[in-house]
């Protein structure tokens, strides 16, 4: 039976250390110098016993190989303890192919529309995108059903902006140890802090227009 677990359970696991759980998934980057060594590193994957009832996503770009692991059921969307084995068997089958996980490869991307009533608006979105309602959040998050475009998280707001219109914003998800260095880095780059008592959660940020990003880790949401 699939046992769910925590994000920090999931890091805390035994042979886990190339692999980071950004927003939904255990994701790692392998660093690939051809496509046919790529291709290779898929088809070792796909010959590990049980693959075919737990698959991963894959994902393969001209540098490498993204593969995101995640345990989607009725009720749950998250790490599973199917998750911590399978990502141990991809780890030392990659290292039997002389590759090695790069965590700092890792990340995901979220966007987040507000609005006053979520309810009303949910809708236009799940039509005009193609997505689904998530199975364990159906009230706040779409979904691309192919796990190709990013997720939507949709924010109640207190009351509208002064122009009268909603509010999109963008989050990014960056492995634990990587939060603070891409916050420095957005604040060097003309950026502005707009909130940080919720860090290393997350730090929302402005650029200098007052379009806002949240940059996110898993840290302290267990």
């Amino acid at each position: 039976m699939t046992e769910m677990i925590s994000a920090s359970q999931f890091h805390e696991a035994d042979g886990t250390e190339d692999w980071r759980v950004v927003s939904d998934g255990a994701c790692t980057f392998l660093g690939t110098d051809s496509f046919a060594q790529a291709a290779a590193l898929v088809h070792a994957i796909g010959e590990l016993p049980g693959v075919e009832a737990h698959r991963p996503d894959i994902d393969i770009r001209p540098d490498g190989v993204t593969i995101r692991l995640i345990t989607v059921t009725e009720d749950a969307y998250g790490m599973s303890d199917d998750d911590v084995d399978l990502a141990r068997q991809i780890s030392t089958t990659a290292r039997d192919l002389g590759l090695s996980g790069d965590p700092a490869g890792v990340q995901s991307f979220l966007v987040v529309p507000g609005a006053l009533n979520t309810a009303e608006v949910m809708p236009f979105w799940q039509a005009v995108l193609g997505y689904q309602r998530r199975n364990d959040t159906p009230d706040e998050d779409l979904v691309d059903p192919r796990g190709r475009g990013p997720s939507f998280w949709f924010e109640p707001m207190d009351e509208l902006r002064a122009d009268g219109g909603g509010a999109i914003h963008v989050a990014v998800w960056v492995p634990p140890e990587e939060g603070e260095a891409r916050v420095a880095a957005a604040l060097a780059a003309g950026g502005r802090m707009v909130r940080d008592e919720f860090a290393p959660s997350w730090w929302t940020l402005a650029d200098a227009a007052g379009n806002e990003a949240d940059v996110g880790t898993v840290t302290g949401r267990d």
